[in-house]
């Protein structure tokens, strides 16, 4: 799977198209990145800048926005009604597929150094990625905004996580940037079969995290010591929600419209269930929903999964079928358009499929048939695995629902769900593996004329044909895995399948085996390479495979034997 991050710079420029243009031009320079969204405002004089990629990629592109930035807007004669802080006020990095938090702090915090030490522009690190618990918040931060700087820079408590602690002409033009690591918000509205703004906001105040105001056996509200209204939960309270309840006369309806600040934390299928079951409470009811802006395909098959599990159905289907099952359940078609091509941000980027993935079954084999080195039997092995656990998680999906196995239906459909998951990544190592290989390839290519620039290239052939072994080795240690799904399946589920699981267990050993091929002929291919930067790559590179595939062996005879075995005897009864 690849991995996906999002990041989302604020530059103090709403006004001078041409600075935005050219602040934004640096992006689509990075191989790999692509420019999602660019969203000026002339009041704030803020533009909001979105754009998504490979960590590396995205890092890059963050560092060259903020370098740019820096040498076209000048603080000193900026003003705007938004709280800002430098010419790059805010870049935030998100999570989108396949990264963690965890490692978005890591990129922020790298970030955040080669700003402070390339650019000389003091860095402040907050949310997730801050180094003090204070700093979490942006507006402690930012306290002051850019007109406190000259009384802050230079005093140790402010001092900031990179760059100059110094009030100089060169911080006087770029201000300080602000670096985080945050999750995915996603800005969601449910839609309500009322008019009425009074039930909207009284299903706000029941699910928005701050809660509502509490009050006394009178109904007057209650007051702390500083004659701040006490807050207490709502009874569908949503950590990470901001919501208001409005109404939109050109929809003719009431909304109640939230801001799930970490879809890590609530996601909207979570958000739709709280505001329909207040709404219940009111009399009212949630019609259906609306997504402003673009949500990650995580998201969305996390919905499509909940709803067919609170439908007693499988949630084991192919990417497509659950994110069709979220848009319906949670009526995303009521009130506008949503094509998954536009509001999915991974499809919006054209990040679905590798090329060869999205070829047809005779586009595949004919260009696997050419002179062509790539793509080739490492593709294949992948291929083979991906079939194994699309059957197998057939076997599961045949299995629901029918009398005759109700003992085993949590189980079947735990199968089904993560033989899809198995299958999408083992999809993705098709075109991983082609990748890998054409960029040994392009290593070949180096300049090598010079010992400076030989010893260069033997490094970098070395390191692809490391990054080459390593697709197909993550192939053979995942088909144990999938062995026993398709055993086990065979075992408990729908009989008149059972050959499918057979045919499960036998295109995994052909993956397995076809996998463990390649590691070895990359590994060979090593022998004769400078290793040093990796000496011990090979042999427990190695090692890994021969227990691998040894456990693949095992499992699959396991299989065979018992799957065979069930087949004939019911062919003599």
């Amino acid at each position: 799977m690849q991995k996906l991050v999002e990041c989302v710079p604020n530059i103090s420029e709403g006004r001078d198209q041409a600075v935005i243009d050219a602040v934004t031009s640096v992006i689509p320079e990075v191989d790999g990145v692509h420019l999602l969204d660019v969203d000026p405002g002339a009041d704030t004089n803020r533009t909001v800048i979105t754009f998504i990629g490979s960590p590396e990629g995205v890092a890059e592109a963050a560092v060259r926005v903020v370098k740019r930035a820096a040498e076209l807007i000048d603080m000193s004669k900026h003003s705007g009604a938004h709280p800002r802080h430098g010419a790059t006020d805010v870049c935030p990095f998100v999570p989108v597929r396949g990264v963690t938090m965890a490692e978005c702090v890591e990129i922020a915090r790298r970030v955040g150094e080669r700003i402070g030490k390339e650019l000389e522009i003091p860095v402040y690190l907050y949310e997730a990625a801050a180094t003090k618990p204070e700093w979490k918040n942006l507006a402690v931060v930012r306290k002051g905004e850019y007109e406190a700087l000259p009384g802050k820079l230079g005093k140790p408590e402010w001092a900031p996580d990179f760059g100059p602690n110094a009030w100089n002409d060169h911080t006087a033009r770029t201000g300080a940037t602000n670096v985080s690591a945050r999750g995915f918000l996603v800005a969601y509205n449910v839609n309500l079969n009322t008019r009425n703004k009074s039930v909207a906001s009284q299903v706000a105040l029941d699910v928005k995290e701050a809660g509502r105001a509490q009050r006394d056996a009178k109904g007057v509200i209650v007051r702390n010591e500083k004659g701040k209204p006490v807050l207490v939960p709502g009874p569908y309270r949503l950590p990470a929600c901001k919501a208001v309840g409005w109404v939109i006369p050109e929809y003719d309806r009431a909304q109640v419209s939230m801001n799930l600040v970490d879809t890590a934390v609530t996601k909207p299928h979570e958000a739709f269930e709280a505001c329909r079951a207040s709404a219940r409470d009111r009399g009212a009811r949630a019609t259906g929903s609306e997504l402003v802006g673009l949500i990650p395909e995580g998201d969305l098959l996390a919905a499509g999964k909940h709803f067919q599990k609170a439908a007693n159905q499988s949630p084991g289907l192919p990417r497509r079928q659950l994110i069709e099952t979220a848009i319906q359940s949670l009526g995303l078609r009521e009130i506008t358009e949503f094509d998954p091509l536009d509001k999915i941000i991974e499809y919006q980027a054209g990040m679905v499929d590798g090329p060869l993935v999205s070829m047809t079954n005779r586009e595949f084999v004919d260009e696997l048939s050419t002179d062509s080195p790539a793509p080739g039997g490492g593709s294949v092995a992948a291929l083979c695995a991906a079939q194994a656990a699309g059957l197998t998680a057939m076997v599961g999906n045949l299995t629901v629902g029918k009398k005759k196995y109700a003992k085993v239906q949590d189980r079947v459909k735990e199968i089904a769900e993560r033989g899809q998951e198995l299958k999408d990544f083992f999809l993705a190592a098709i075109d991983g593996d082609t990748d890998a290989f054409n960029a040994v390839m392009d290593t070949f290519r180096l300049p090598k004329g010079s010992p400076e620039q030989k010893k260069t290239r033997d490094l970098a052939v070395a390191a692809a044909t490391r990054e080459a072994t390593r697709v197909p080795l993550s192939v053979l240690e995942a088909v144990p895995e999938l062995l026993e799904l398709a055993g086990e399946v065979g075992r408990i589920g729908n009989e008149n399948s059972l050959s499918d699981a057979g045919v499960a267990a036998l295109a995994g050993m052909a993956g397995a085996e076809g996998a463990y091929y390649n590691v070895l002929i990359n590994l060979d291919s090593l022998k004769e390479l400078d290793q040093s930067q990796e000496p011990d790559f090979a042999a427990a590179t190695l090692a890994a495979a021969k227990a691998a595939l040894e456990r693949c062996e095992d499992l699959a005879a396991q299989v065979r034997t018992a799957i065979r075995g069930k087949l004939e005897a019911a062919l003599d009864d």
